[in-house]
């Protein structure tokens, strides 16, 4: 659950057009971001078959460095999950579970790698 469940989503539409050299040029926002020890875990939603904008994936692969964790998770809200993978710089995915609870594990598991630096 969301901690604010009425938190309007943010729409930058009228960013576009904004860089004219770069017209779709628009901002991102993640879902999802954790910090431990100057280590990141972050995650994108998708709802079942939602499409990631190709700006929005390639941001992503931006950030997957050996300090960056980035989650692709597909469900509907924040305990709904049906699937999630780790996204790769190309783009490639690995997949590493189906619920929530091993999305859960996933995170402990992380949290226990993060804070051992």
């Amino acid at each position: 659950m969301m901690r604010n469940p009425f938190a309007p989503h943010i729409n930058f539409l009228e960013f576009q057009g904004l860089i004219e050299s770069n017209p779709k040029f628009l901002p991102s926002n993640l879902d999802m971001i954790m910090e431990r020890n100057g280590r990141f875990l972050v995650a994108e939603w998708k709802r079942e078959l939602e499409v990631m904008p190709w700006g929005q994936e390639l941001l992503l692969r931006k950030m997957v460095r050996p300090d960056f964790t980035v989650l692709i998770i597909t469900g509907d809200n924040g305990t709904n999950v049906s699937g999630f993978s780790k996204l790769k710089e190309d783009g490639k995915r690995i997949e590493l579970g189906k619920t929530i609870d091993e999305l859960k594990d996933y995170i402990k598991g992380w949290y226990k790698w993060a804070s051992a630096s």
